[in-house]
């Protein structure tokens, strides 16, 4: 669920992968690695610079299933 919640709100907020990498202050390939499902347990550091990032809680990032309310609330339009 981490995975496809960070490349779900990546993409709902405009940002591409390298983007948000350096919002992160992580390295490009690091989030590559953890979108596709690679890195399986990033550490909670990189969790939560991605998290600030994406201005949302950790919480928001690891939730099982981001239903659509979640969705808008996290990424207004």
């Amino acid at each position: 669920m981490l995975a496809k919640n960070i490349r779900l709100l990546r993409l709902k907020k405009g940002l591409s992968q390298e983007k948000l990498a350096r919002l992160a202050d992580i390295s490009n390939a690091t989030l590559i690695k953890i979108e596709v499902g690679v890195a399986k347990e990033p550490t909670i550091t990189t969790v939560a610079k991605i998290a600030t990032a994406l201005e949302v809680s950790i919480d928001d990032l690891v939730r099982k299933k981001m239903n659509k309310k979640n969705r808008e609330r996290l990424c207004p339009k």
